[in-house]
Formats: structure tokens, C-alpha cells, sequence
């Protein structure tokens, strides 16, 4: 080995050392993953996130454990916001590049959890979606209306607002927790809206696919025009009846 690789390797060594030291989160700089800790073995953190925005990673139960810390740092750093920025920022432009028909009846959907607001305090309590969630602890973090806004979603909402179209919440939350829903919505700015769509107990059977495909084509046999919908899981924006155009925003901490 030469003198120039042995320094590069040193060199290497060091910052990687470094950025442990400070509490930097990189994947797999330091040590090659074990086979098994990854979905796929040898990928990194950040590789897997990627493959499950855009839905080639499908059907997970927990985020894998050795990327709890980063998942953690995303969920809690500035580029889960810069992310969801980018969205919001194209969704705004395409509705801005809208002849509207000005008869009210076109609408925006947006999903609540991960969209609207963040779940972010309570799910940081299971590993940042590492570890199963507890059905019961989520229904009571819900019931507290606590949650807060996703900054660059409700700055979208407000344009949305200005623009004259309306918005339709639709959340597969239930109806015993609308008004805890409602209340939540309104406490951090979401004060006006044309509908917010929870399921009933004829809903309970269907995938969330289902769930929001049959609402949304109730809304279209009304006379809606569903122009934009934005969510932060392919099942709020698969389906039929989806819309003109879909928006995903990032989510790697759980999957349904």
C-alpha cells in the first residue's frame, strides 16, 4: 500500500472518529452493517428511507432498529422541514396556475396526522416508529388535542385559503375523536374548513386505500372537484377518486 492510500485511510479513520465524537449521525461510516440489521443488508440508513417515500419499500411493520438515531435526527432536524417545504412550495404553485370555476365546490384534501400536525412528541416515546405502537397510548395522545402544526402545511393551507379553494380534512381517525380532532385543528390554525371526514363503524373493515378512496367519491358525486391532495402516506393518495394531482410529504416513521 502506498504512502498516499495509508495517509487517506488515516485521514479517513480520524473524521469519522470526529463526527462520532460530536454526535453526528452518519450511517455506516464507522463499521459495516451486521446482515440482518437492515432491510436490505448493506444499505444505508438514509438508502432505506428513500426507498420508502417513494413506496419500492412496502408492507413494514417498524423502522429498522439501527436506524432509530436516524430517523430520530431527520424526524427532529431541519431537513424534514426543508423536505416538506419543497412540497408544500410545488403543491402552491400548481394551485396557483389554476383557473378556478369560483362556484365553491373545488376542494383540497389533506390528511391530518403527518400532514396537518405532528404526532412527532408521541411517537419519539416508541423509538421514532423502531419499536410497535401502543393502539391505546395513540388513541389518548389524540384525545389530548395537543398536537402541533406542521409549519409548511399550514402555510400551504392559508394560500390554499387565499386562492378560494376550500379544504377537506380526511383522516382515518374515528368519530369518537372528531371533536378532539376538530379542537386540535383549530387550537393551531386550521380554523376554517368545508368538511373533516373521519371513519364510522362501516368503515372499520376497510384499508385506508378503501376508507379514503369511498370518501373521496362521495365528495365527487356531490358536485366536489378534488384539484389537489396531499398526504404523507401512498394510501391517502392512492386509489380512485384521488384528485388532479397528489402531493406526498416525507414520513419514515411509520407505514399504512
Amino acid at each position: 500500500m502506498g504512502v498516499l492510500s495509508v495517509l487517506f485511510l488515516s485521514l479517513a479513520t480520524i473524521l469519522a472518529i470526529s463526527l462520532q465524537v460530536s454526535g453526528l449521525h452518519i450511517p455506516h461510516l464507522i463499521r459495516q452493517p451486521i446482515a440482518g440489521e437492515e432491510p436490505s443488508p448493506g444499505s444505508s440508513c438514509s438508502s432505506w428511507r428513500l426507498g420508502v417515500e417513494t413506496n419500492n419499500i412496502r408492507d413494514w411493520k417498524t423502522v429498522p432498529k439501527t436506524c432509530e438515531g436516524y430517523v430520530g435526527d431527520y424526524m427532529l432536524g431541519p431537513q424534514y422541514r426543508e423536505d416538506s417545504r419543497i412540497v408544500t412550495d410545488e403543491a402552491f404553485r400548481y394551485a396557483e396556475s389554476l383557473q378556478l370555476a369560483g362556484d365553491g365546490k373545488d376542494v383540497w384534501i389533506f390528511d391530518v396526522d403527518e400532514t396537518t400536525i405532528s404526532n412527532v412528541d408521541f411517537v419519539a416515546q416508541y423509538g421514532f416508529g423502531a419499536e410497535p405502537f401502543n393502539g391505546t397510548a395513540s388513541i389518548e395522545w389524540v384525545m389530548k388535542g395537543e398536537a402541533p402544526a406542521l409549519p409548511e402545511s399550514l402555510k400551504l393551507y392559508r394560500r390554499l385559503l387565499n386562492l378560494g379553494i376550500k379544504v377537506v380534512f380526511l383522516v382515518r381517525r374515528t368519530e369518537y375523536e372528531r371533536d378532539a380532532t376538530e379542537r386540535n385543528l383549530k387550537l393551531v390554525g386550521y380554523h376554517t374548513w368545508e368538511k373533516v371526514l373521519l371513519r364510522n363503524s362501516s368503515d372499520y373493515n376497510q384499508t385506508n386505500v378503501e376508507f379514503k378512496s369511498s370518501k373521496r367519491r362521495k365528495l365527487v358525486e356531490r358536485g366536489y372537484r378534488i384539484i389537489g391532495n396531499i398526504g404523507d402516506q401512498w394510501s391517502d393518495l392512492l386509489g380512485d377518486y384521488a384528485g388532479n394531482r397528489t402531493f406526498k410529504l416525507p414520513n419514515p416513521i411509520y407505514y399504512a
